[in-house]
């Protein structure tokens, strides 16, 4: 059992901080998990390199899915309020970043109450007919693209184009901005890769990204506080719940996590499930035969398989204990949901993709617990009506070879050309 204070422990010989293993694709990287998911306890890691000073010693990482399962679902011992980032980043610079993410119980709760108020039954069923709408238009035009004959970027004429539409449309945000916004939350997930900014722009890249998406959403709730409508920033500005409502600045910081978490994530899943179901037929006529009955299993795999956000982190509140190591109280803890949704002991077979199985305990939103996702079912939405469209009328199609976002956050593919067969 480690006991030993941080500044005299010996880093692992694995090195999974370091830009370089984060460069090498999924699977390279998970032979490197899946040896620490067998060692005794949790092991310890330097600190990534990073943009701010700091004087962070190092991590623990949580390799099990059941270990993840047991640190998310104990906020009491494992805080979100000194920084959810791999990365060492100041939580004063977290926290307007990630609005409630870098929040415990019972602080969490009443914010999580305060959103999910606003989305009401006529609100949902608004959004889903808006989802459904858009969705069909992408396909027709991407279908457009692909009778010219000229390779098509998924990514960019599909994968993109949804989330933040549906974004757009749920909050009201005015089509002239639509396109900086998206770019703004592209980027700011994407600030480590060299395509968005180089090692000593990131900082002031990712906070000019991040004031970007602040004054979108300051500016809108002003805006729908003087003049109401039809939307859902409109009632989150009138939201109230035990006598508390959002600020502006709240409203702003809820949409940077909005415009980021719920763009680029539902994003990358679509590329990475479209790529699985063109390299699979067999698995798209299964699906085909009975969609209505399979896409919500399959919608489950498609997460599960993408694992678009690689990690988040926690910190031990109290000298603790996890699978039998000793946590010191202050120790960083980050959680793994990409080695979790490859874990051996938790998924049959999870290094193949497949829609059919009946197990599949992912921690593809999270680890459950206080923060298991708040946008789960919109994004399972987008994808079961996206899919539908991409599935019942989309020809065959041939792929390219896709390009990665370099990324210790985000599984992301940045480029995917398609090609009618």
């Amino acid at each position: 059992m480690d006991s030993a204070p941080a500044a005299s422990r010996h880093y692992h010989r694995l090195d999974i901080s370091q830009p370089a293993f984060w460069a090498r694709d999924f699977r390279a990287r998970d032979e490197v998990f899946a040896q620490l998911r067998t060692e005794p306890g949790l092991t310890w890691h330097a600190p990534p390199p990073a943009l701010f000073p700091h004087t962070e010693p190092g991590y623990w990482a949580v390799t099990r899915h059941d270990d993840i399962a047991f640190v998310s679902r104990h906020p009491e011992l494992f805080t979100s309020t000194l920084g959810i980032s791999m990365d060492p980043m100041p939580i004063e610079l977290q926290r307007p970043t990630t609005f409630f993410l870098t929040m415990d119980p019972p602080e969490h709760t009443r914010y999580r109450r305060l959103i999910s108020s606003a989305f009401t039954p006529k609100q949902v069923r608004r959004i889903e007919s808006q989802i459904r709408a858009n969705a069909t238009e992408i396909v027709g035009e991407f279908l457009a693209d692909l009778s010219s004959g000229a390779p098509v970027d998924f990514v960019d004429s599909v994968s993109r184009k949804l989330p933040m539409r549906t974004i757009s449309d749920m909050i009201g945000i005015d089509p002239a901005q639509r396109d900086s916004v998206a770019q703004a939350a592209e980027a700011m997930f994407g600030s480590s890769d060299e395509e968005y900014a180089a090692l000593a722009e990131r900082a002031e890249f990712f906070m000019a990204q991040f004031g970007i998406l602040h004054c979108a959403g300051t500016d809108l709730a002003r805006l729908r506080r003087a003049e109401p409508r039809d939307d859902l920033m409109s009632a989150i500005v009138a939201a109230e719940v035990d006598g508390h409502s959002l600020t502006d600045e709240e409203i702003g910081a809820f949409m940077v996590l909005l415009a980021s978490a719920g763009n680029d994530t539902t994003k990358q899943t679509t590329s990475h499930a479209f790529e699985a179901l063109v390299d699979r037929p067999a698995q798209r006529e299964w699906l085909l035969e009975d969609f209505d009955a399979r896409i919500g299993g399959a919608v489950e795999e498609f997460i599960r398989w993408s694992t678009p956000v690689l990690h988040f982190a926690r910190h031990a509140v109290a000298d603790t204990e996890v699978a039998g190591t000793r946590i010191l109280a202050g120790d960083k803890l980050v959680l793994f949901y990409c080695s979790a949704n490859r874990d051996e002991t938790a998924l049959d077979d999870p290094h193949i993709f497949d829609i059919t199985r009946t197990r599949n305990t992912h921690s593809g939103f999270g680890g459950g617990g206080a923060h298991f996702c708040l946008g789960a079912w919109l994004a399972r939405m987008q994808l079961r009506l996206l899919f539908h469209e991409l599935l019942t009328r989309v020809p065959e199609v041939t792929l390219g070879k896709p390009e990665y976002v370099h990324s210790d956050f985000i599984h992301g593919i940045k480029r995917m050309p398609v090609h009618r067969a």
